[in-house]
C-alpha cells in the first residue's frame, strides 16, 4: 500500500470528484427510467457539483443513455443552469421597466465597478455571481435587487457597498 497517496493534496480533489460523481450516478440510476427526468437530474447534479461543465454533461448523457446534444441543449436553454463555476451568493438586479426607469442601470454599472466583473460573471474569490433579471416582481419597491433570496428595495448606488458588506466572509448574518 502506498502511504504517500494518502498525503497527496491533489489526490484529495480526485476523491471528492469521485464522491460527487457517485452521488450523481446514484440519483440518475433511480430516475433515468422516468420520462422527463433530465431536468431533475440536472438540478441535482448542479446542486452537488456547483455547475454543469461539459465533462459532467457527458457523464450524465452516457449514464442516461441519451445524446450529449440533448443534455447540452437543455443546459444551455434554461437560464438557471450554469456551465461555469458560480459564486457563493447570486446578485440579481431587476431591469424590468419600473426598476430600469428608477435607476436600475446605474446599479448595474456600480456593481460592475465594485465587483470587477460584468453581467453573468463571478468574482475571483467566488463570493458573488452577478446577473440581471427581467423582473423580480417588486415593481412597487423599484429599483430592486436580490442577493440569494433576499430582496433589497429602493436601492441606490451609494447603498450598494453597505449591502455587499453584509455578505463578507466574516459577516454573521448572511455568509
Amino acid at each position: 500500500m502506498n502511504t504517500d497517496a494518502a498525503k497527496c493534496p491533489a489526490c484529495d480533489g480526485a476523491d471528492e470528484e469521485q464522491e460527487k460523481l457517485k452521488l450523481i450516478a446514484d440519483f440518475i440510476d433511480s430516475y433515468k427510467e422516468r420520462p422527463g427526468s433530465l431536468i431533475q437530474v440536472l438540478h441535482v447534479a448542479q446542486q452537488i457539483y456547483g455547475f454543469l461543465p461539459l465533462h459532467l454533461q457527458k457523464f450524465i448523457a452516457d449514464r442516461m443513455g441519451m445524446p450529449l446534444s440533448e443534455v447540452s441543449g437543455v443546459v444551455t436553454f434554461y437560464s438557471f443552469f450554469s456551465t461555469q463555476p458560480r459564486g457563493k451568493h447570486t446578485i440579481r438586479v431587476c431591469m424590468g421597466t419600473a426598476c430600469y426607469v428608477r435607476g436600475g442601470k446605474k446599479i448595474v454599472e456600480k456593481l460592475q465597478n465594485v465587483l470587477g466583473v460584468g453581467v453573468g460573471g463571478t468574482t475571483e474569490d467566488r463570493r458573488f455571481t452577478f446577473e440581471v433579471a427581467r423582473c423580480i416582481g417588486a415593481c412597487g419597491l423599484a429599483p430592486a435587487m436580490m442577493i440569494d433570496d433576499e430582496v433589497y428595495k429602493q436601492v441606490n448606488a451609494e447603498r450598494l457597498e453597505a449591502i455587499l458588506s453584509n455578505y463578507a466572509e466574516n459577516a454573521d448574518t448572511k455568509a
